[in-house]
């Protein structure tokens, strides 16, 4: 069985469809089915390496952004989405897979439209609670759509019976380990008896968040430990600052501060580290989920269509999480509500609960058995 896969050139892409391939190599190899994974996208060569160390061939068309409002971009952008579609149609021509999964994301319309064109059957997932364009363009082409919120099938009206509600994968890699808390708070050299903070900003990182931390450190360092993922792009200039800022530290506080520039093989200590984990509200959520943890979720403004907002408000409805909107994270706010959740035990327990409660444990596995069974349809 030939499968192809695409996606967009993030982790909140790449990461997910790492998870669907293991589910779909298991599962092949339980029921003896011989399998050829291939993926066709705009992801870089980080990514790419990333799949193709699962054994995944991987090949690259252009990439391309869709936007709904005038930009001088789309003058660039256009031509090459068109010359994307050209070359999506002459590489899948050229593996014919008997289906392929979509995860969204740049770069997967195009091949989206080539199975379309030569009548293969399309699977894609959304992870979001509203739909990203890409997600709209290619449920009108997709046998099957599958979602991680329920409220986003209200998006995708007349295609009920092509809907099902999955969940989001979360690649196995982060769940292998079983690290338990004081371990992890040991591997990071921080104490196992005071409280931590995991402030995570996503793998290009969050400029407030990582301004709001800087700006705050001292009085945040009182009460907590922070394990602090900086971000790829904005590593260099943070540290340029926090070297400004340390120096108004004691040596006691300094040793409970960890900046990172990314949680690459480490993130699942991170978060088993963890009392509170500070995000953006997109793919993270599940991953914070996955491991329990209670949350204070602080939504991008300027995400499309708000969908981290309507993703961190259908989360918090669980109880898992609190949410602050940007123009309302204030330092006497954020400090007083950390003091409460770290003062209040019950409460930390009834929101590891609802994380527990809202995690779909066999989302990767329901959509391999959906892809390795949609063959023919």
């Amino acid at each position: 069985m030939r499968i192809l896969t695409t996606a967009g050139g993030t982790g909140g892409h790449i990461y997910p469809l790492l998870a669907v391939i293991s589910e779909l190599q298991k599962e092949a190899q339980k029921n003896k089915i011989s399998l050829r994974i291939r993926y066709l996208g705009s992801a870089g060569q980080k990514y790419r390496s990333l799949l193709e160390s699962k054994g995944v061939k991987t090949q690259k068309i252009m990439g391309s952004k869709m936007r709904r409002y005038f930009s001088i971009s789309n003058l660039v952008d256009m031509p090459k989405f068109i010359l994307s579609i050209f070359q999506a149609l002459w590489k899948v021509f050229w593996f014919m897979p008997d289906v392929v999964f979509s995860k969204g994301g740049s770069g997967s319309i195009p091949v989206v439209l080539a199975a379309r064109f030569y009548r293969i059957p399309v699977v894609i997932h959304e992870t979001d609670s509203i739909p990203s364009l890409t997600g709209r363009i290619t449920g009108n082409f997709a046998n099957v759509i599958a979602v991680s919120f329920e409220s986003a099938g209200e998006y995708f009206s007349g295609k009920k019976g092509r809907l099902v509600i999955t969940g989001n994968p979360v690649r196995a890699s982060l769940l292998e380990r079983h690290v338990d808390e004081k371990s992890a708070k040991s591997y990071f050299r921080f104490s196992s008896d005071f409280p931590c903070i995991l402030v995570l900003g996503g793998s290009q990182g969050a400029v407030s968040i990582n301004d709001f931390v800087l700006g705050n450190l001292r009085n945040i360092l009182g009460i907590a430990q922070v394990l602090h993922q900086v971000g790829e792009k904005n590593y260099g200039d943070f540290l340029g600052e926090y070297a400004v800022v340390k120096k108004e530290l004691s040596k006691e506080l300094m040793g409970r501060y960890k900046p990172v520039e990314y949680f690459n093989e480490d993130l699942d200590v991170a978060l088993s580290a963890a009392d509170i984990v500070v995000s953006r509200a997109g793919g993270a959520i599940f991953e914070i989920a996955a491991f329990r943890k209670p949350s204070i979720l602080v939504p991008l403004a300027g995400s499309a269509d708000g969908h981290q907002m309507k993703n961190a408000i259908e989360y918090s409805k669980t109880g898992a999480a609190i949410m602050f909107e940007q123009e309302n994270l204030l330092p006497n706010l954020f400090i007083s509500t950390v003091k409460d959740l770290f003062t209040s035990p019950n409460k930390l327990i009834e929101m590891s609960k609802a994380a527990d409660t809202f995690y779909r444990p066999d989302a990767a596995l329901k959509l391999a058995r959906i892809i390795l069974t949609i063959k023919g349809k």
